[in-house]
């Protein structure tokens, strides 16, 4: 079976501000909750949603049922009344899923590029250019965008192989960022470009997060975005494949995680 947990987090206390600030902490604390980690039965996604500061909640998706008591004791309200931890059967979600079915949405995601030769390089990146892979083969560079123009682009040119679209916006502006004039300088879509009709999608938060890997190793640098708005389902396999896999790289650091809601106010 798989579950959906919502899980309330109080940011005064001192393990929530750790929590709350570190996608590496965050991480551990997510994988506690779960017997046998993510090889007992598939991927864990999170994602935290801290657009009201003083309610923040931390949304998890797993294969096995989780226990979230470590994370309330620690960060959240263990004494106070409420649900504490919602921890919801995803079944009834996922036979919804059907062609053309609507629902209101909520991703955060890494949106990335390949390419073989970044305009702004890093030390390290510099280094491998002028070292070469040693067979003549140069392997591309993972790099995250990092303007609104070309998140919302990454974004919107995948849909299709994710089993949904976006309908086209009926009532609001363009989503901010839509302007050529704001490019990425590190590849392809740096190129002038009609960025489309505008569609019922927005970019809602826009971080750019770094750190050290088990905070002594690598260093891991990746932009997240959020993105909220209505889609519709066209293929029902692909469509419940990302919402159980996840859309995106960095979903071991809260990305990833696409989250449903019914279509309200005729929207």
């Amino acid at each position: 079976m798989t579950y959906l947990s919502r899980i309330r987090i109080n940011p005064l206390r001192a393990e929530s501000q750790k929590l709350l600030s570190s996608p590496r902490a965050m991480h551990g604390a997510v994988m506690g909750g779960v017997p046998g980690g993510p090889g007992d039965g598939g991927r864990v996604l999170w994602r935290l949603d801290a657009d009201d500061a003083h309610r923040p909640h931390l949304f998890v998706l797993t294969a096995s049922r989780p226990d979230w008591t470590h994370v309330i004791e620690q960060a959240g309200w263990p004494g106070a009344d409420g649900e504490h931890a919602a921890v919801r059967d995803y079944a009834p979600l996922l036979k919804q899923i059907a062609p053309g079915r609507e629902f209101s949405f909520r991703l955060t995601a890494s949106p990335v590029q390949n390419t073989a030769s970044p305009v702004a390089p890093t030390p390290t990146q510099a280094a491998r250019l002028a070292a070469g892979d040693g067979d003549g083969r140069m392997r591309g560079f993972r790099l995250g965008h990092r303007t609104a123009t070309a998140q919302l682009r990454w974004f919107l040119t995948r849909t299709e192989g994710w089993g949904f679209d976006v309908p086209l916006s009926r009532t609001d502006p363009p989503a901010p960022g839509l302007d050529d004039r704001d490019r990425d300088p590190n590849g392809a879509d740096a190129s002038p470009g009609d960025p489309g009709p505008a569609r019922e999608v927005r970019i809602t938060a826009r971080h750019r997060h770094a750190f050290k890997k088990n905070g002594k190793g690598a260093a891991v640098t990746f932009h997240s975005v959020t993105f909220e708005g209505r889609l519709r389902v066209t293929d029902s396999e692909a469509f419940t494949s990302r919402l159980l896999g996840g859309i995106g790289p960095s979903k071991a650091y809260g990305c990833g995680l696409l989250t449903l809601a019914p279509v309200t106010g005729g929207r």
